[in-house]
């Protein structure tokens, strides 16, 4: 199956008290959540032109707390790959290699253009 990488630093505009999610400068679930499914579109970067995909379920766990400077490493794997459904594993870790969060996360492929016509006609 295929898998992708991403790292980042975290910066004072993803902890929580920036973004809502908490009181605290500590890194946010909803930017952890960003960051997996951002992470999982990776790993389906050859779709067929005008083909993308849609996340339909983020299953996660923000485990430990990570400080502003920290640097994550988020790792996905597409476990499953069913007709137009794609299910991944993703995992963040700090520098210890410690689990920061995980989750299951899927994915539904569509095509672009019709997926915003149903928006539209709204």
């Amino acid at each position: 199956m295929k898998n992708a990488t991403k790292e980042i630093t975290v910066t004072p505009a993803m902890t929580a008290e920036r973004v809502g999610s908490g009181l605290l400068p500590v890194y946010a679930t909803p930017m952890a959540a960003a960051l997996m499914e951002e992470t999982a579109c990776m790993c389906t970067d050859d779709l067929p032109d005008g083909e993308t995909t849609v996340g339909t379920r983020l299953d996660i766990q923000h485990l430990k707390p990570s400080a502003i400077g920290e640097r994550l490493t988020c790792k996905a794997e597409l476990t499953e790959h069913e007709g137009r459904r794609y299910v991944f594993d993703i995992k963040i870790y700090n520098a210890r290699e410690e689990v920061v969060a995980s989750a299951t996360h899927v994915r539904a492929q569509v095509t672009a253009e019709r997926f915003m016509q149903k928006l539209a006609d709204l």
